[in-house]
């Protein structure tokens, strides 16, 4: 059992979707963008899927067409859906009967812009990603800590992170857990999850 809510992203393979299920991993994320070098086809995520439970599965795209998102995620059985792009969650939200989670860069919003992006979707989406892509703590804190009051907030870690940093998140009330980016490539379908390890290892409970 793990301390906090923690979702992984970039998950390529099986045998690592099995060891953070196995974890207590609240959330598994699968590229469905063709062009990722982390996209994982509707067979392979069939195939991973029926060998893993206890685990919510997560499709993610960076996609900015809903009409296209909408045909993509037809050919997968997913349990919720990530996005990077707030303009269309309304139209999502309508057409999909998929859970949201909305994926928001903190180096490209203010608070300001935050707080009014979470708050207008804040009854369309399950979960809000908030991860800083130039390696910074995610966002003005104070204003974390008033939308942490009222929205599940995740942490994006990053792929760098120190495992013996982490207890401020589980004291902090304005997270409702921490997302992780899966590491590089080792080979083809195989990934270094040796950081990862330490995150969960340091979160995990009696």
């Amino acid at each position: 059992m793990l301390s906090t809510i923690v979702k992984i992203s970039n998950v390529t393979n099986l045998s690592d979707a099995r060891y953070c299920a196995g974890m207590g991993v609240e959330m598994l994320g699968f590229s469905i963008d063709p062009g990722d070098p982390n996209y994982v086809s509707p067979k392979k995520f069939d195939d991973i899927r029926g060998w893993v439970s206890g685990v919510r599965l997560v499709g993610e795209t960076e996609a900015r067409d809903a009409e296209l998102i909408g045909e993509s995620v037809k050919d997968y059985a997913f349990d919720l859906l990530q996005v990077n792009a707030p303009e269309i969650v309304p139209l999502l939200a309508v057409e999909l009967d998929i859970p949201l989670i909305l994926y928001l860069d903190t180096d490209l919003y203010g608070a300001a812009e935050l707080t009014d992006i979470i708050g207008r979707n804040g009854d369309r989406v399950r979960y809000f990603v908030l991860e800083s892509a130039s390696g910074r703590y995610p966002g003005d804190q104070e204003a974390i800590r008033r939308l942490g009051k009222d929205h599940l907030l995740l942490s994006g870690l990053g792929e760098e992170v120190d495992p013996g940093s982490l207890e401020h998140f589980i004291r902090d009330g304005s997270w409702s857990g921490i997302a992780i980016r899966g590491g590089e490539e080792i080979r083809p379908g195989y990934k270094e999850f040796g950081v990862m390890m330490d995150i969960l290892e340091a979160l995990e409970t009696e």
